[in-house]
């Protein structure tokens, strides 16, 4: 992992706790486990052991991961701006949709459409960078519907 992601301090912060929490507790409760499995008996046929092993190797993909993304984070913090960019909250008109929507536009990592999160790389979050109060946008959604935006509102 080459490219930079970007993160708030919030982001870094569950990246860091997470990290604690599967190397303090989690993998080696895992390690525990596969080692209590082995001694179940022979190895080829041992279920509890297979998925032991395979729980332990997810676990340490997603370390690895985590590991990897910290490396190479570049954080961001709010700033004051009229313009919409990375790290502020944007409410937006959706016209198509006849219905106000509020926006925090993170990097990729920290995208949650779900906690109203979105990405400056995705349709939606590349189409209102720059935007100013009062400016409008389109964007084509990944199902392939257009959708029109008006900026209302934007904070830091």
């Amino acid at each position: 992992m080459s490219e930079k992601i970007y993160l708030t301090a919030e982001g870094i912060k569950q990246y860091e706790e997470r990290l604690k929490e599967l190397n303090e507790t989690i993998i080696p409760q895992a390690v525990e486990r596969l080692a209590i499995a082995r001694d179940f008996g022979d190895l080829s046929e041992n279920a509890e052991y297979v998925a032991a092993k395979e729980n332990l190797a997810k676990l340490t993909a997603e370390k690895e991961e985590i590991e990897a993304k910290l490396r190479v984070a570049v954080l961001y913090t709010k700033k004051v701006s009229d313009k919409v960019e990375l790290g502020v909250s944007v409410k937006v008109y959706n016209e198509t949709m006849k219905k106000e929507f509020v926006y925090q536009i993170v990097g990729t990592a920290e995208a949650d459409i779900y906690d109203g999160k979105i990405s400056n790389e995705s349709p939606l979050g590349a189409a209102l960078i720059g935007k100013r109060t009062g400016e409008t946008c389109s964007f084509t959604a990944p199902n392939g519907k257009e959708f029109t935006l008006t900026i209302l509102e934007i904070n830091a």
